[in-house]
C-alpha cells in the first residue's frame, strides 16, 4: 500500500503564498497519478490539481488555473502544491491523493485509491 503525508499547511493573508507538500512512501512504484483536493466545512471534496508520476501532464480546476502549481520530485517521493494569489474562499482542508491505475480519471476522487489526512489551509481577509 501507499501512505500519503501533508504538510505545509497554515493561516495567510488573502494576496499572499503558501506551498503544500505530500511525501508518499510505501508501495510507490505502481503510482501512476498524484491529485490534491480540497473540502470546505459544509461543502463537497473538490478537485484542484493532479499529476502523473511521469511524463509533463497536469491538470488543474477553472477556480485555481493560473495561481496554483502542481509539481513533483521524484527522487524525492515528494508532489507540491505552489498557492499564490490566495483568496478567502481557498480556505479549506487540502489532501494529497494517489492513483494507480493509468485509464480512471485525473479529475475525481474516482481515479484516486490512497489519501493522506490532509493539512489545514487558512486564508484570511
Amino acid at each position: 500500500q501507499v501512505q500519503l503525508v501533508e504538510s505545509g499547511g497554515g493561516l495567510v493573508q488573502a494576496g499572499g503564498s503558501l506551498r503544500l507538500s505530500c511525501a508518499a512512501s510505501g508501495r510507490t512504484f505502481g503510482i501512476y497519478r498524484m491529485g490534491w483536493f480540497r473540502q470546505a466545512p459544509g461543502k463537497e471534496r473538490e478537485f484542484v490539481a493532479a499529476i502523473r508520476w511521469s511524463g509533463a501532464s497536469t491538470y488543474y480546476s477553472d477556480s485555481v488555473k493560473g495561481r496554483f502549481t502542481i509539481s513533483r520530485d521524484n527522487a524525492k517521493n515528494t508532489v507540491y502544491l505552489q498557492m499564490n494569489s490566495l483568496k478567502s474562499e481557498d480556505t479549506a482542508v487540502y489532501s494529497c491523493a494517489a492513483g494507480i491505475k493509468s485509464y480512471r480519471t485525473d479529475w475525481g476522487s474516482e481515479g484516486y485509491d490512497y489519501w493522506g489526512q490532509g493539512t489545514q489551509v487558512t486564508v484570511s481577509s
